[in-house]
């Protein structure tokens, strides 16, 4: 029987176009026997159901991925999460964790900074750089990334309320290294409306929010052609205690709120949603998380293509970032952990991720070592370089299972979404406590389960070991703190103070008016403002957001 001309199709099309652009890793990709491993596998007979649901990768509905070749081409990114203490010690973890082979780096601010204080605030005592790095001005950002060049990296930041300073300083900090930002990669998460429901680090309310974002996806449009303006995050909404199909319906409700803000504020969808991404999160049900995956692929093309009515393929594409499951770590038998992480990370790649974070064993205990930072990366190089999980496309495609659950996820995410539209959309919703309770009855149902056995988590609830040993974690000196204040207070004693006034004033008057924010905080960031004063201009115009639950 002849190949079905639909397969010959797509590989002159898009298949070929994707090959001339960049070859695949190698010319022949083969097992132990030296026998060849296909690209991609088809059923023996292709039926219209399976063209337009399962389809190609590459191709809308991209339910099997987002590139024709997919890691044949090219692998994820292996992005690891890293931030501590100061931009010093963050600087050679990072440049630890590039000597090792991760391929991105990803930005863990500490709380002070992710809510917008500087580290000499009375707000910030005790807290700086507990749970990331204390970046409170543009010198911090030009220690962190010290010898480190930012043509030739991509960043993501782990930011949001205070994002689009964060990317003034990113902006900034490569004009003083010669790199102009249309040369910028990276992402910010830059996702306020999942902090309202699951992760908290909220500044100002949802309307002026909202508004900062939309003037980040205007300025980025213009000047960072490459560089993502939002990670739309169900991560958080699953570590929260949500399920899978609640993690992909309020993500992509969470999204469509932003397009629209987009849309409500003059932009085009295809000016700025090929510039949209996504972070998920990767638990240990592997088939359900891979179906998890393509559903929300698949979903999100079907949104933006009927709804939205975007018409390039960029447009319609989800790409995201996977980090595996942190409220599956157990303190417990730690090793055990290396084991869930690796089957977190194997779905994520099965499911097609675009870049991925594996974390370490330790993390339940604290800040993680340099020594298990290194296995959490070695096993995404595993997964990579020796699984032959990244040698065939979507090899889980036309499993009855995986296809089974991928409609039923897509299904039940769909409907989900629509009670949330009933409830007036996302923002009303919030307000309303509906989805909140939510995830929070997802989340004492689960624990319930857990404490009943009906669920068993190894090591936690069953296989217990009496006397396991602690392995050595990481701890902040007390010391970190009173350097930080003490360094910011010196910068602030050497700054022009006529120049940082003025450009905060302009700040106000564009906060007060409609001009598009991120030139005057781009201007008051190259005089060395810092994160606190520049943000407390944002509070005294927007206020500051209280949930009423």
């Amino acid at each position: 029987m002849g190949k079905d001309k639909r397969i010959t199709e797509w590989e002159e099309k898009e298949l070929a176009k994707s090959l001339a652009r960049s070859p695949e890793r190698k010319d022949r990709f083969t097992n132990h026997g030296n026998e060849e491993i296909p690209r991609i596998s088809f059923p023996e007979k292709l039926d219209d159901k399976f063209i337009s649901a399962t389809g190609f990768p590459g191709r809308y509905p991209f339910t099997r991925g987002v590139q024709p070749t997919m890691y044949r081409g090219r692998l994820w990114t292996m992005r690891q999460y890293a931030g501590f203490s100061t931009a010093f010690e963050t600087n050679n973890r990072f440049r630890y964790l590039l000597d090792q082979g991760t391929t991105g780096l990803s930005i863990a601010f500490d709380l002070p900074t992710q809510i917008g204080y500087d580290s000499d605030d009375p707000m910030s005592v005790g807290e700086v750089g507990k749970v990331g790095v204390a970046i409170d001005t543009l010198y911090d950002m030009e220690v962190l990334f010290k010898g480190i060049p930012l043509d030739k990296i991509s960043t993501s930041m782990t930011i949001n309320a205070p994002a689009a300073v964060l990317l003034a300083m990113y902006i900034a900090l490569g004009e003083k290294q010669g790199v102009s930002s249309d040369k910028l990669q990276g992402t910010i998460q830059n996702d306020i409306l999942k902090e309202y429901v699951a992760r908290g680090t909220y500044i100002f309310p949802p309307k002026p929010s909202l508004r900062i974002i939309t003037d980040i996806f205007q300025y980025c449009s213009r000047n960072l052609p490459s560089f993502n303006t939002i990670s739309i995050s169900g991560y958080h909404i699953r570590e929260a205690g949500s399920t899978a199909v609640e993690e992909v319906a309020f993500t992509l409700a969470n999204a469509c709120t932003y397009v629209q803000a987009a849309i409500d504020a003059g932009l085009t969808v295809d000016s700025f949603a090929k510039r949209l991404a996504f972070f998920f999160n990767a638990s240990s049900n592997i088939l359900e998380e891979v179906a998890k995956f393509r559903a929300a692929r698949r979903l999100w093309a079907k949104i933006m293509k009927n709804r939205f009515n975007a018409k390039e393929p960029a447009s319609q594409m989800m790409r995201f970032h996977t980090q595996t499951a942190g409220n599956t770590l157990t303190a417990q038998q730690v090793d055990n952990n290396i084991v869930r992480v690796t089957i977190q990370a194997l779905a994520a790649v099965l499911g097609g991720t675009q870049s991925l974070h594996t974390n370490s064993k330790d993390e339940a205990l604290g800040l993680p070592t340099e020594d298990s930072v290194r296995t959490a990366l070695r096993t995404q190089q595993v997964i990579a370089f020796e699984s032959g999980a990244a040698d065939t496309i979507d090899p889980l495609a036309g499993s009855y299972f995986i296809e089974e659950m991928t409609d039923k996820i897509e299904r039940d995410a769909y409907l989900l979404m629509e009670e949330v539209k009933k409830e007036g959309g996302v923002i009303s919703a919030i307000e309303k406590g509906f989805i909140q309770r939510h995830i929070e009855t997802s989340a004492y149902e689960y624990q319930k389960e857990i404490e009943k056995k009906e669920r068993v988590i190894v090591g936690l609830n069953r296989f217990q070991s009496e006397g396991s040993v602690k392995p050595p974690v990481l701890k902040i000196d007390p010391e970190v703190e009173d350097n930080q204040v003490k360094n910011l207070r010196e910068l602030k004693q050497k700054r022009e103070l006529k120049k940082i006034d003025e450009t905060l004033k302009a700040l106000k008057e564009a906060a007060s008016g409609s001009t598009n924010l991120m030139e005057p905080i781009l201007a008051a960031v190259r005089e060395y403002a810092t994160l606190g004063e520049i943000c407390n201009v944002l509070r005294e115009v927007f206020g500051e957001y209280r949930y009423r639950g």
